[in-house]
């Protein structure tokens, strides 16, 4: 268990140094924040509406092809850019500012 601990500490290290890097969420199956660097209220809103999306997204998904199922979903808005990686005891979020790249012609 503590190696693993310590591999999740690194993966997180490593998100926090990535451009654009707002926070992250990890959630158990019933929605619950396990870890994250967000606030509280902000944690459990986005676990809250982040959690229904990826139950109602893998529905979707194995209604069209029951032996398909989500593996990674991105969300993009104007302000904020969520990465959600369902698996099947945990949720990672990821909400990082969208980079918008220019051409350099």
């Amino acid at each position: 268990m503590a190696a693993q601990s310590s591999e999740i500490d690194e993966t997180m290290k490593k998100l926090t140094s990535h451009p654009g890097f707002m926070g992250f969420l990890i959630i158990n199956t019933d929605g619950i924040p396990i870890r994250s660097s967000l606030d509280h209220a902000e944690a459990v809103q986005y676990a809250g509406l982040l959690s229904l999306l990826a139950t109602k997204s893998r529905a979707a998904v194995r209604e069209l092809d029951p032996q398909n199922d989500v593996t990674f979903l991105r969300l993009r808005s104007k302000k904020h850019e969520i990465l959600v990686a369902p698996d099947k005891e945990y949720i990672l979020m990821v909400i990082q500012s969208p980079q918008i790249k220019t051409s350099s012609n």
